[in-house]
Parts: structure tokens; C-alpha cells; sequence
């Protein structure tokens, strides 16, 4: 089949970018304490000897490979070599804990091959025996196999043996794979049922390329750091993808032997590849800034009242992005005062961070409006951006130069997107309703769920799920409110999107790590926060109390009552979100929400639904006159 120009596949676009970007760096990845560098051209060669090995060993055109891995080199010439010999790449989330979780998606996706870092191979271990479909598991690192087990250094050595004589078999299994082939099978979270296998095109991935570049612009020979999971969407078209179409660069951060490893090695990676942009997802960038000022109260009270006039001033002189700075005749004057404090200031946490960071681009779920004005402050923007996996993910995204504050962005192009109501009508702009997309982007299906793609996919247009707006002044901009699931529904039928305050709350206090509203047809709505402890035990015993005592557990409810508080008339958050959904009762979580409890998922979002399921009776308490009150003794309990 002739290469497509208009409709290339992930495999034309891979030669194209090498053919123009042949010697420069591509990937960047530490090994034995050392950082190495990988060209375009190693790169795709990489990826051609895998596919020929694979084609060795059996894999034929449209068959499925599951690939659980870090983020590394190999999860992406893995994935190169797999889709170079017209298969389908299955990748999993390295953080799947659950054997249920890996042995459905195993099975479920039909997978004649699994690959595993050694890491991750303990796990697939222990379901193998039950994937009647899997001929082979291939591990990634030189450990010792067990049956029916292979190291993927074999399957390079296989790959050129095979291109010795058979080369002529490689380049026609390449030509026969077209742009509306499969690529990938993204699994959903499964939160609420059955995870779902998204079906992604060739096309859909580079149509998705080129649409981020509508509205993103990367420097050529620009780093960035991945963070995020490769098997995530947005980490792998985003990242992997976009950057490759500018002639970027990719670092990964180390594995370990677990999560916390990794955590630990982000800073380390930060400061040693000083990369120009990353990924973020909210609870990632909560966690920059409350290590930032951390580190400025260590600093001591001078430089802490610098660090706050800055904030201060920035934030006025920025306003929304688009409009900083005026009118220039109300603010001029706080220029040079932002000026000054930032060379002071602020500059020294981008140094600390690296120093070349120009932006983050934000996604996996909503930034709140004051986490994005305050890292726009410090001179390390936020752009937020949106989307979903069925759309390989991005549908709009805030840029350098083209931003505003609270929106998701510029929608990209080409694309249709419109607002609907319930019924499927089109709305004005301005109005709130049902997000709907049609373009190249939009997933072929879920595998082997013609239900679910027939709901979500209607007469070509994809249903999000999510309510927005497009904005009056510029309807470029897309406003994304929140999901439909996620509304509360107050007893006279009126809803209300609660991520807004949620946000609010967790980044705007530094006494509470989470919150969790609440209100299905209820008399009123409570809150689930969950506390931080050691901020709320620091701030009673200044008070002379003793954090553990009944007093001084009190004394940390009031704390956190204060917090909320701040949200009604009178408080220094007033207006902020109407007060009829406001909190009458707080509920303080003994368990935080985690990864491994299910009430996060792999990019640290909330899952509404396994906080609501795990913290049932206390919610049903808190609708009592008991609970309702502060110092009920399962609050107090729960800051034991």
C-alpha cells in the first residue's frame, strides 16, 4: 500500500521526522548513573530490527502485544517494533496492581505476546497461567527466565538474522499497513465496570499530532521530561509524538524497584536533564508548589514576605494571561516591581527546578484556576489542556502567547466541536452543555463493545461526557465545567459541577491534601477532606496544644472548619462558588485517596465513585444531626 501523505500512518511519520531530524537526539535515558542519548535514526532503525524479530517469531499483521513498562527507551522501540510489523500494541499501566486488572486486559485484548520490564514481570507471572491466548513472554531486562519466557535481546538478535535474507518481507509487511489500521488498545480505568479497550488508529495519532501543533509550538532540539506513564494518552501523543514532529527531545525518569523510587527520582531528573518542557497533571503540580514553599520558609520570614508581595503583584499585573498587564495605565507601575521580585525571588525556584523550563502543559484532569495563575507567576506557566483517550487525547490546549485563565484552551484544528443539550441540539456559545467532537482524532471504537461505541460514537460525532462552553469574546476557547457523573444533585432536581471548589480547597489550603463534595438529592452537601496532618499538628502545638489531645484535635477541626469557612460571605474566598452548595458538614477521611486503594487512578486523579463506595457510612453519618456537627467522635477519631 503507497504511503498517504494526507493520512500518513504512525510508520511514514517516524520516516519522515528521521529523514529531517537523522543525527539529532531523541531519547534521553539514564543508564548505570549516566545519561545517554539516542538519535532519530537509532531510533527507528531500533524499531525495524524488533519488527523483523517479532515477524520472526510469528507475529502477524493486526495481533496484539501487551507492553507493561516504565517510561524507558525500550517501551518505545517495543512499541516502534510492533507497529512496524502491522501489529497492534496493548500497553499497560505499570501502576496495575490488582491480578484481576492485568490478566482481563491480557485476555480481554487478545494478546499473543506480553512484554515486561523486570520490574513488572513478578505480576505477569501471575497470570500467565491463566492467558491461554500469550505463545510468549518477553522480558525486557537480562534476568533469569522462567518457562515459556524470552529476553527481548534475543528477539534483536532474531530481528537480524532475519533481515540478512528476508529484509524484502519487513518492508512489505510496512507497506501493507494502512492509516486506518489499528495501533493501540488504551484501556479505560475501569472505575465503575469492565475497564474498555480504545481502539486508536494510525490516523488517529497523527491526525492528533498535527492538531496539537495548531495550537502548541516546541522549539527544535527542545527536552522534555516525561513523567507521566507511556501507556497514558497523554503522555504518548503529547510527548512521544509531538515532541518527535518538532525534532524534540524525550527524557524518561529512572524506574525503581516501585512508585516511591520513581517519586523520589523525579527532582533528580529534573535538575540533571533541565528540560525545557514536561507533562503535568494537577496533583503532580500541587506537589511542585507546596515543595517550593517548603523550601521558602526555610528560607525565613524575609524571603517568605518577598515570596507572598511577589505573588501578589504577579498575579494582579498577569490577570487572565491574555490581557496582562492592562490596562497599562492601572498597572504599569507593578512591572518593575514583578521585575524586581522575580529576579530576587522567583528565579531562584526555576533554577532549583532546572532553569530552562518555559512551560508545562497540563492535562488528565482540571487545573484549578489558582494553581495556574500562581506557576504563571513564578515564571513556569501552566498551559491547561484538555481531552480524553477516544480522542488520542487533545481537543484544545492553552499555549505560550495564547491563554486564558480557567479555559482549556484554543480548540485544535481541524476539528468540529460543538455544545449540545440533553437532546442532542446544538447550543449558543456561551451556554453549558454536553462537549462534542468530530475529526481524524476520534477512536474507531471500543474493542469488542459495539454497545458502548454506539452510545458514544453517534453519526460520527464522539459524546464526551463533559460539560463546557465556548467563550463568548473568543470561541476559539473551550471551557470544560466537568464531567456529567460528577454533578451533585441537590433535593429540588438543580445541579452543580463540584471539581471547581474541590480544587480550590486542596490548592488554595495548606491544611488539606484533597476534598470530595457530596450531595445526591441530600437535605444538604458535605465535604471530605482529607487533612495534612503534620500542617495541622505543626499549627496547634503553636498554640500551646498538644496535637493528640482531645483539645488539640479540636483545635486542627476548627482549622479545617476555618478553611471551608473561608468560601462564605465574609471570607477571603467569598463569591468564589455559590453558597448554596457549599459544605454544612465535614467529613475527615482516616485513609488518604491512593493509587493502591482504587480512589486515585494512574495519573492521580480522584475517582469519585471509589471515594463515595469507601467512605458510604460516613457519609450517611454526616446526614445525621450527629455527624453533622464538627466535633463528632468519628472526626476526632480520625485525627488520631
Amino acid at each position: 500500500m503507497a504511503a498517504d501523505s494526507k493520512r500518513p500512518t504512525i510508520i511514514d511519520f517516524v520516516n519522515a521526522n528521521t529523514a529531517k531530524y537523522a543525527d539529532s537526539t531523541f531519547l534521553r535515558e539514564k543508564v548505570d548513573g549516566v545519561w545517554t542519548e539516542t538519535s532519530f535514526t537509532t531510533t527507528r532503525e531500533r524499531g525495524r530490527r524488533l519488527a523483523a524479530g517479532f515477524m520472526a517469531l510469528g507475529l502477524g499483521k493486526g495481533d496484539k502485544v501487551a507492553l507493561i513498562s516504565e517510561g524507558r527507551n525500550e517501551w518505545i522501540f517495543c512499541e516502534l517494533g510492533i507497529l512496524h510489523a502491522g501489529a497492534v500494541n496493548v500497553p499497560l499501566s505499570f501502576k496495575l496492581e490488582s491480578d484481576q486488572d492485568l490478566l482481563f486486559r491480557i485476555n480481554h485484548s487478545d494478546s499473543r505476546f506480553v512484554i515486561a520490564s523486570e520490574s513488572q514481570i513478578s505480576k505477569v507471572r501471575r497470570v500467565i497461567d491463566r492467558c491461554p491466548e500469550v505463545e510468549k513472554v518477553i522480558v525486557i531486562d537480562d534476568i533469569d527466565l522462567q518457562d515459556n519466557e524470552m529476553h527481548l535481546k534475543d528477539i534483536y538478535a532474531m530481528g537480524d538474522e532475519f533481515l540478512k535474507d528476508r529484509s524484502a518481507e519487513l518492508e512489505e509487511r510496512i507497506a501493507s499497513v494502512g492509516p486506518d489500521d489499528y495501533a493501540n488498545i488504551s484501556y479505560t480505568s475501569g472505575t465503575t465496570a469492565d475497564p474498555k479497550g480504545i481502539l486508536l488508529t494510525h490516523r488517529n495519532y497523527t491526525a492528533n499530532v498535527e492538531q496539537c501543533r495548531s495550537v502548541v509550538k516546541i522549539d527544535e532540539g527542545w527536552t522534555m521530561l516525561i513523567i507521566l506513564p507511556l501507556d497514558h494518552c497523554f503522555a504518548h501523543v503529547a510527548g512521544f509524538y509531538v515532541m518527535m514532529s518538532y525534532g524534540g527531545s524525550i527524557a524518561t525518569v529512572p524506574g525503581g524497584k516501585n512508585a516511591v523510587t520513581m517519586l523520589k527520582n523525579i527532582p533528580i531528573a529534573i535538575n540533571e536533564v533541565r528540560p525545557e518542557v514536561m507533562l503535568s497533571v494537577p496533583a503532580l503540580s500541587r506537589s511542585f508548589r507546596k515543595s517550593f514553599e517548603t523550601a521558602i520558609r526555610k528560607k525565613g520570614p524575609t524571603v517568605e514576605k518577598l515570596y507572598e508581595i511577589g505573588l501578589k503583584n504577579a498575579i494582579a499585573y498577569n490577570r487572565e494571561y491574555y490581557n496582562a498587564g492592562r490596562p497599562w495605565w492601572k498597572l504599569w507601575w507593578r512591572k518593575p516591581i514583578k521585575s524586581v521580585l522575580d529576579k530576587l525571588v522567583f528565579s531562584k525556584i526555576r533554577e532549583g527546578f532546572g532553569g530552562r523550563l518555559k512551560f508545562f502543559v497540563g492535562g488528565g484532569a482540571l487545573l484549578d484556576i489558582e494553581l495556574q495563575r500562581y506557576f504563571c507567576a513564578i515564571g513556569m506557566p501552566i498551559f491547561q489542556g484538555y481531552g480524553l483517550s477516544e480522542a488520542t487525547p487533545v481537543i484544545c490546549a492553552n499555549s505560550m502567547g495564547h491563554a486564558r485563565f480557567g479555559s482549556s484552551g484554543r480548540i485544535v484544528q481541524p476539528l468540529d466541536l460543538k455544545i449540545c443539550d440533553e437532546e442532542g441540539n446544538s447550543l449558543p456559545v456561551g451556554e453549558t452543555g454536553e462537549i462534542v467532537i468530530r475529526g481524524e482524532n476520534v477512536m474507531a471504537g471500543y474493542w469488542k463493545n459495539p454497545e458502548s461505541t454506539a452510545k458514544t460514537i453517534v453519526d460520527g460525532w464522539l459524546h464526551t461526557g463533559d460539560r463546557g462552553y465556548l467563550c463568548k469574546e473568543d470561541p476559539r476557547y473551550l471551557y470544560v465545567t466537568g464531567r456529567f457523573k460528577s454533578l451533585l444533585i441537590s433535593s429540588d432536581g438543580e445541579k452543580y459541577s463540584p471539581e471547581g471548589f474541590e480544587d480550590s480547597l486542596a490548592d488554595g489550603s495548606k491544611y488539606i491534601e484533597a476534598s470530595v463534595l457530596y450531595n445526591n438529592q441530600s437535605p444538604y452537601t458535605v465535604v471530605l477532606v482529607v487533612p495534612n496532618k503534620p500542617a495541622l499538628a505543626d499549627a496547634v502545638q503553636k498554640q500551646g496544644l498538644d496535637p493528640q489531645s482531645v483539645e488539640g484535635r479540636k483545635a486542627q477541626l476548627q482549622i479545617l472548619q476555618g478553611e471551608v469557612d473561608s468560601y462564605r460571605p465574609g471570607g477571603r474566598h467569598a463569591g468564589l462558588f455559590p453558597e448554596k452548595w457549599l459544605p454544612a458538614a465535614i467529613i475527615v477521611c482516616d485513609t488518604p485517596f491512593t493509587e493502591q486503594n482504587g480512589m486515585l487512578n494512574t495519573t492521580a486523579k480522584m475517582v469519585r465513585g471509589k471515594v463515595e463506595k469507601f467512605y458510604a457510612d460516613r457519609i450517611e453519618y454526616a446526614m445525621t444531626p450527629e455527624g453533622k456537627q464538627l466535633f463528632n467522635d468519628r472526626n476526632l477519631k480520625s485525627l488520631e
